[in-house]
């Protein structure tokens, strides 16, 4: 067995119901949504177990939701003595790798992403921003894409998700003209998102300038396991370079598919994805169909995935 990433889930994989499986089973799981509804001063607990679901999509609420599922996984498996040699988070899932690499405190982690989500969501109107997801282009293609529909406002890369999908964030009537050009190019699959900001473009940068002043106050140490940033793909450990980075992020595109590669060039062979749902586990098998993928999000997911490292000792 090569190395292992622990990779951290984003916004999107959020549901009803997340969670409360864990909570039920395990004390270590119980203790990390109290800490969490402490931190925040209002059950995000009750909001992951209950809903509504309208509620639990609220940007403020979807990802210290997230990070709080994502983390008690974490702990869980951490208290079974399966720990990762590097971890990475798709976008707000940097923040879970960064706790877990010991660079971020939890409860400092669960306040600042309530802060980032009620910036990014107030930087641009309800309604003039977007997200749409373009499968069977190459990046070179969907950034030809992206200038084409230029003239209808802002639209750009978001994320470089797998070799042949790539989501752009921008204006709305940018978005649709770019999905109409991916069409016309060959695109298998160009839709929209049911998201409620333009995430990861320069429409984003004055929500990464009041999270700046957020961070400011934040006590970040230096990672002690690798932590693989959005931005650049590469090892960040430094506290000063993951602030920034983390400013950055707001409004730069996701380098998942780089930073899976710069993973498996690590030696990374297994990836086990950590919180709601396998969005993550998916990417990596269309990057490379031989990386062994897994994933904890209740109870029968955790045990699995403690079998499998029993075996594999």
């Amino acid at each position: 067995m090569g190395k292992v990433a622990f990779l951290f889930a984003g916004q999107g994989a959020q549901y009803v119901g997340m969670g409360m499986d864990l909570v039920k089973n395990f004390e270590r799981a119980k203790n990390v949504f109290k800490k969490a509804d402490e931190a925040l001063g209002y059950r995000i607990s009750d909001i992951c177990f209950y809903g509504p679901e309208e509620k639990l999509k609220e940007t403020a609420n979807t990802q210290p939701a997230i990070l709080t599922h994502s983390l008690a996984c974490y702990f869980l498996l951490k208290e079974e003595g399966i720990v990762p040699d590097v971890v990475a988070g798709l976008s707000l899932g940097e923040y879970s790798a960064l706790v877990a690499a010991e660079s971020l405190d939890f409860e400092d982690a669960v306040r600042v992403v309530r802060k980032r989500g009620i910036y990014m969501q107030e930087a641009v109107p309800l309604g003039e921003g977007t997200m749409a997801a373009i499968i069977g282009l190459e990046r070179r293609v969907v950034l030809e894409v992206c200038k084409l529909a230029s003239d209808e406002g802002v639209v750009e890369a978001a994320n470089f998700n797998s070799p042949d999908q790539t989501v752009v964030s921008g204006h709305v009537k940018a978005v649709e003209k770019a999905l109409k050009i991916a069409r016309e190019k060959g695109a298998k699959k160009a839709v929209m998102l049911p998201v409620s900001a333009p995430f990861h473009c320069s429409l984003l940068k004055p929500a990464g300038e009041k999270l700046g002043k957020e961070l400011e106050k934040t006590n970040i140490k230096p990672a002690k396991i690798p932590v693989i940033s959005n931005v650049t793909a590469e090892i960040v450990k430094d506290p000063a370079a993951i602030r920034e980075l983390l400013i950055k992020q707001v409004s730069s595109p996701v380098l998942w598919e780089d930073s899976v590669i710069k993973m498996k060039e690590l030696g990374v062979d297994t990836f086990v994805e950590l919180g709601p749902g396998r969005a993550l586990s998916g990417l990596v098998k269309k990057i490379d169909r031989s990386l062994t993928t897994l994933n904890v999000e209740d109870s029968e997911s955790l045990a699995n995935v403690m079998n499998y490292f029993r075996g594999n000792r």
